[in-house]
């Protein structure tokens, strides 16, 4: 019969738990990073980002979540039936109980042996220095002759020759064709890489194939792709695959493309683009021309004004019209002159013309004088019976003195 303890333990929520089961996953080294392999099914993206997918087996299913942060950096697409690897940590999903794996990284199944060969060589390339930003080159900024190594039937080499067409059509294109998949295509690679680097007239080389899976971009991997790739002259660009798709051929390039399209536009400059610069640039040159030849014309109009003032001609033509202006004053002056003694003349003629005799005899003064024509200005000079001329203003009359001056000087009266 069961007795219930007197000191029963104490009960656990559901909150604790799954917490205590949770740090418990998180605990386990096995379980922190693991690889689990399976179907993909009830994939779901929603809008905050993030993927959600359950991985399952002919026995058993585990919930999946990929967040947003690692997503966009998947190097392939998710779908539904897809046979995947998937990388992450097994942990407890608290709200509903439930294990799941936090994936942060995936790869299809059987690509295990390779992506661990190229994580290999990877590090071993990029420890001797290949990838390093210091051996990267400048590419040309407007290259006359691009080299191009894919296939010849490929679709990369049409998207790679309608880009340059439509971007910058003046490049001319030499292509290097070769296999970009399989046994044969490493060497071919190479020997493109190499031949296009004793091209005359090849400024740039532009290494690229369409998409595919791991082992279809194999050949991009290989470590005598790479050291071609490292040790060429020209400076070289990869569009290799998709965006998500990383080659070690794209880490030794000196320009890596999301894709074909996009190392074509890496080449070379868009021509509208081009077009847009000269017109500006023109522009500017237009503009600065006809600055410089307003401020040349300025100064030089200025120095010709200068020196037309220090020409002899100018002072001529300036002494000329100095003299004109003397002239014209020194008549006014003449002409004053000549007012100033017509006055004072005028003013002499006035006064003389009251002060002559004329003059006297009009305000009924008279002027006696002798028969012998003597200016009679005393008695003394008269006696009795002497003719006399007496000048009056209309005319002459003549006297005779009846008595002595002399002795008759008692106002005009006669002893007669």
């Amino acid at each position: 019969m069961f007795q219930a303890p007197l000191f029963p333990p104490p009960s656990l929520t559901v909150s604790d738990i799954t917490r205590y089961l949770r740090e418990l996953f998180e605990s386990d080294e096995i379980l922190h990073e693991v690889w689990v392999q399976g179907e993909i099914s009830n994939l779901s993206r929603p809008a905050s980002g993030h993927i959600y997918f359950t991985l399952k087996d002919q026995s058993a299913a585990l919930k999946c979540v990929i967040w947003k942060q690692t997503a966009w950096r998947l190097p392939l697409s998710l779908q539904n039936g897809m046979a995947i690897e998937a990388h992450g940590a097994i942990s407890i999903y608290e709200r509903d109980g439930q294990y799941q794996l936090y994936a942060d990284a995936v790869r299809l199944t059987g690509e295990g042996a390779l992506y661990q060969e190229y994580l290999r060589l990877k590090a071993r390339l990029e420890a001797e220095g290949l990838f390093d930003t210091e051996r990267k080159r400048p590419l040309p900024e407007l290259p006359a002759g691009i080299g191009v190594v894919t296939s010849a039937t490929g679709a990369a080499l049409q998207d790679i020759l309608n880009t340059l067409r439509r971007r910058f059509p003046l490049v001319e294109v030499v292509l290097a064709p070769c296999a970009v998949q399989g046994e044969e295509a490493p060497p071919q690679i190479v020997n493109a890489i190499r031949s296009l680097n004793r091209t005359d007239g090849v400024d740039l080389i532009l290494v690229s194939r369409g998409g595919g899976s791991l082992e279809d971009l194999w050949a991009f991997n290989d470590e005598r792709v790479v050291r071609a790739i490292a040790d060429s002259d020209l400076p070289v660009i990869t569009g290799i695959g998709h965006e998500t798709d990383f080659t070690l051929a794209d880490f030794a390039a000196d320009v890596r493309a999301a894709t074909p399209t996009a190392a074509a536009e890496q080449a070379v400059p868009d021509r509208a683009e081009l077009r847009e610069q000269f017109l500006t640039v023109a522009s500017l040159l237009e503009s600065a021309w006809q600055q410089r030849y307003n401020t040349e014309r300025s100064l030089l109009q200025d120095t010709g004004r200068r020196l037309e003032l220090q020409s002899p001609s100018w002072r001529v033509r300036n002494d000329r019209q100095r003299l004109d202006e003397l002239q014209s004053q020194l008549g006014r002056n003449e002409r004053h002159r000549l007012e100033i003694l017509r006055g004072n003349t005028w003013s002499l003629h006035k006064r003389l013309t009251s002060l002559s005799p004329q003059a006297v005899l009009q305000r009924g003064f008279a002027i006696v004088r002798t028969g012998e024509g003597e200016l009679v200005k005393s008695v003394q000079q008269v006696q009795k019976n002497d003719m006399l001329d007496i000048h009056v203003t209309d005319g002459v009359i003549l006297a005779r003195t009846l008595t002595d001056p002399t002795k008759n000087n008692n106002g005009g009266k006669s002893d007669d």
